[in-house]
């Protein structure tokens, strides 16, 4: 298993999201745009990040 980690800011506002998209935001642990998170880079963080790209911005460490 890799140590890797991905930093998630969230950029965008949810107003006029879906409510898949508002699931995933909320599931990543983001709340409002500038907030980050960390998480591990998975295949599962990877999916969830391509479901809402427009809203957020990923940068690898």
């Amino acid at each position: 298993m890799s140590d890797k980690k991905v930093t998630i800011t969230q950029v965008r506002s949810m107003i006029g999201c879906t409510k898949k998209q508002k699931a995933t935001i909320k599931a990543l642990g983001l709340r409002r745009p500038n907030n980050k998170v960390e998480k591990p880079d998975n295949p599962c963080t990877r999916g969830q990040i391509r479901v809402v790209q427009h809203l957020v911005k990923v940068e690898e460490q």
